[in-house]
Formats: C-alpha cells, structure tokens, sequence
C-alpha cells in the first residue's frame, strides 16, 4: 500500500511537470504570435500555427493520464481536489494556444498592410500583460500560491483597459472604406483573443485556490463584501 502511494504521488508529480511546461508552451505562444502580427512575419505566423498541435497533443496526454489515475487511484480529498483542477487548467493552457493561432491567422488576414504605430503600442503592451499573467498563474500553480493566484483577478484590469483602448482607436478611424473595415474587425478581434487569453489566466488562478483550500477566490471576496 505504502509503495502504491508513493507511485501515485510520483505520477502526481508528473502531471504537475507537465502542467508547468504546457504553461511555459503557451506563453511561448504568445510571444512568437505576437511578434508574426506586429512584424507581419507570415512564416512565423505559420509556425505559430503548426506548433499549437505540440500544445493539443500534451493536453490530450495529461487528461488521459488523470483520467487514468481517478479510474486506478480513486484518490479522495486533497488528491481527488488536485486531479480535478489539473483537468481543468489543461482546459484554460489549451485555450490559450487556441487564441494564439487565432491570432497568427489574423495575421495572414491583415497582410500585407503594416499596423499604424499606435496601435502597434497597444498590442505590444497586450502581449506584455498576456505574458505577465501566464508566467504568474505557471509560478502559482506550481508553488501551490494561493496569494499570486488571487492577484491576477486585479491584474486582469490593466488587460481590460488595453482592450478598450484598442477600440477606442480601432472604432476612431476616419477611414471607411471595406478594407479599412475588414482591417478594424480582424484588429478587434486580436484585442478580443489576448483579453480572452487573459480571463483564462484568472481562471487558472482561480483553480489553483480551489485546489489548494477548497474554495475559489472570489467566494472569499463575497465573504469579506458580507462583512
């Protein structure tokens, strides 16, 4: 018994590995998808695109893996807990890949036309908070911290606010003209994919608190909002 539950702390130990570097993967994703559309690299945009099967392919590895041990283990409280949220931050690392490739087929969609300087700032620094996000929630989950993970709820802010800045800009536009259009769509939809990539980053958060205490962090703020 003793040597079946070593294994399966091992294993454990396994999955939390691998959730780390699909994290590092993902955030991998979103410099290298960042830098096709800001420097109109199409073959960049390309490999962004082909390497989010890397991603795909170590998500369906790790649900099998958990699924494998609730069928072997049925592991109780805190492991059963850890299981749970393991399957679920797969769920939010894979998205996050998604958005990237999203973004990279902007890309293409927007060539050959380079984006104007403001704007270029814009998603810069949305790359920037991205990334900010996705190294947190990584250093999160892997060091079981409740207190990083409960900060990227009020980090989330500084994306929203680029978000609605990109908007402001792309919806200002004296031009009308169908390019010009189709121009603003794809340009808000990459605003719309990184502030996504953001709210997948507090999910992660919020997993990591439920799998350390039980409950989720915003559960504790409705607490102290009763008080």
């Amino acid at each position: 018994m003793v040597e079946t539950r070593r294994a399966f702390h091992e294993e454990l130990e396994e999955l939390d590995r691998d959730v780390v570097r699909m994290a590092a993967l993902a955030a991998e994703a979103i410099q290298a998808g960042s830098a096709a559309l800001l420097d109109f690299d199409l073959a960049g945009a390309d490999k962004v695109i082909a390497d989010d099967k890397v991603i795909d392919d170590l998500a369906h590895a790790m649900e099998e893996h958990v699924l494998l041990l609730l069928a072997r283990q049925q592991p109780m409280a805190t492991d059963l807990r850890t299981l749970v949220s393991i399957l679920r931050v797969i769920h939010e690392l894979e998205r996050v890949g998604d958005l990237m490739r999203n973004v990279a087929k902007a890309t293409r969609r927007l060539y050959p036309t380079e984006l104007e300087p403001k704007l270029r700032g814009i998603i810069a620094r949305m790359r920037d908070q991205a990334t900010a996000q996705m190294r947190l929630a990584a250093d999160a989950f892997a060091d079981r911290d409740v207190h990083r993970a409960a900060a990227l709820r009020d980090m989330d802010d500084v994306m929203d606010d680029l978000q609605k800045e990109l908007f402001r800009y792309v919806l200002g536009s004296s031009s009308h003209d169908e390019a010009a259009v189709q121009r603003a769509v794809q340009t808000a939809l990459v605003g719309r994919h990184f502030e996504r990539i953001a709210d997948h980053t507090v999910n992660l958060g919020e997993r990591v608190c439920f799998m350390v205490t039980g409950h989720f962090a915003h559960e504790a703020d409705d607490d102290e909002d009763d008080t």
